[in-house]
Parts: C-alpha cells; structure tokens; sequence
C-alpha cells in the first residue's frame, strides 16, 4: 500500500500537475492539503475520473484538506480536531482507508512570532498531539500525515541563520512534535534514512529550488502496528521542478505485507 501526501498549494490553480503525479506515481491513498477552494470547486469529478474516491473538507482561499483513495471511496470519521471548532479552519480530515485510518492534517504555519498567529499554531499542536493520543489508545493503525509546519531537527533545513526567527524553527513546536513522537508515533522517513539529507519545501524566494534550499515539513507518523510493515519511501522531487509546480514535493510510504522485509 503506497501512501502519499502532497500540500498542493492550490489545488485548481494546478490541476494539471496533481493529476499527472497520480498517474504517473499510482500512489492507493493520497492527503492533499492547501487545496484552497470551497467545498463546491473541489475537483472531484476530475478525480474520480482518475479513479480516486474522495473526502474532503475546503475553505475559500485558504488551507483546505482532502483525502483520496485509489479504487475506492475513503469513509469519512472526522473533520476538524477536538477543541479547536472556536476558529473554522479546514486543517484536519480523517478517514478509513483498506483497513488503515488516515487522518491528514495542514498544520498553521505560526508566523509572524511571537504573536496570536504562533499562539494559535502551540494551541491547536496541542490539540492534535491529545487527539493523536486517543488515536493510539484506540489501538488501530493509524497514518498521521501532512504538512506539519514543523521543521523538526537542524538536519531537516538546509545550512542558514534566515529561519532563525522563523515560527516552524521555534523550540517550542520542535519540542511539541518530540512529545507526539514520545507517544509511539514513527516518523516513517527518518526510520527507513535515520542519517539522509531529507527536503520536501523549497521556498520559491531568492532561488531556494535551484539551490537545494529546502526544508522537511512534510511528514508521515506510524502507529506501532504499522511499523513492521513499512518497506521504503520516496520524496517525488521532479514534481517541485515542474512548471507552476507547488512549493513542496509529494512525500510517499509503502507498506508491505505483514512480515515483509524492510527495504529502501
């Protein structure tokens, strides 16, 4: 089972570029976020053209997150995380997919800090990481994937003092993503390249793409059952270079058989 996440950064602005990547990549669960649309222009239509069943939850101009899945519909469980229904963000979705609950998330970017907008990014962490503890007490596989907003070890930005200041660096979100790890959660790709350079976002300012200069924002946490079964993963760079491309890379997992061996 491939699993991909993606933040499209526009969803009808590239329609082009998603559809050519699901064709190409053949991924079977795909969580999209920064679809940037109301419920009413989601393509999906399109997509199910592409043979992807879709939920999905949008918000005019701003953040928005979907989920497909590749020959059949995702059963919908949830939208919005406990406790953060004060502010109507469409951040998080979650669905049943072949046996796998996935929820899929657009964490808030945090900047300018210090301010209310990094105040709001600790409060809803903290409400994903008491929501991802029920999910694991729940004892189901789970997938946690998106765009985290969270640039979690020095190894996973490029060598710069520009982000200093910068809401995804700040000690306190770094230490906010440590204690979800703490809970049993995998960070799948550092699992399979604990040592690897990894990127997934290059900003499109001051040549960042062209140089290399990248961050890892976009992850994918296992629960415990699921980790025995992850076989490799990739980062879809081609898909940054592209024409119009979206400023991150679609980010990927597969998962074997149980038993299967772990490979790269």
């Amino acid at each position: 089972m491939k699993i991909a996440t993606f933040n499209v950064n526009g969803i009808v602005r590239r329609p082009d570029n998603l559809l050519a990547w699901l064709a190409d990549a053949e991924p079977d669960i795909v969580c999209l976020q920064e679809l940037k649309v109301t419920d009413r222009q989601f393509p999906r239509s399109a997509l199910a053209e592409a043979g992807y069943g879709t939920v999905f939850a949008g918000q005019a101009s701003w953040n928005g997150v979907a989920i497909l899945a590749r020959g059949s519909d995702p059963i919908l469980t949830r939208t919005g995380l406990p406790g953060t229904e004060e502010r109507a963000e469409a951040r998080y979705i979650e669905a049943a997919v072949n046996g796998v609950l996935v929820a899929c998330l657009y964490a808030p970017n945090g900047n300018p800090q210090p301010g209310p907008k990094f105040d709001w990014k600790l409060h809803w962490n903290e409400r994903l990481i008491a929501h991802a503890a029920d999910l694991i007490g729940a004892g189901v596989p789970v997938v946690l994937a998106g765009d985290y907003n969270i640039v979690p070890e020095p190894r996973d930005i490029y060598p710069t003092r520009s982000y200093d200041d910068n809401a995804l660096l700040q000690p306190a979100c770094r230490a906010q993503f440590a204690r979800l790890l703490h809970q049993g959660w995998t960070d799948a790709l550092r699992a399979l390249a604990p040592d690897e350079t990894l990127y997934t976002f290059w900003d499109y300012r001051r040549e960042r793409w062209a140089r290399n200069a990248g961050l890892r924002l976009d992850h994918l946490l296992l629960s415990p059952d699921l980790v025995p079964r992850l076989a490799r993963f990739g980062i879809d760079r081609e898909v940054r270079g592209a024409p119009e491309a979206s400023d991150h890379a679609p980010v990927w997992i597969e998962l074997a058989r149980e038993g299967a061996r772990r490979r790269r």
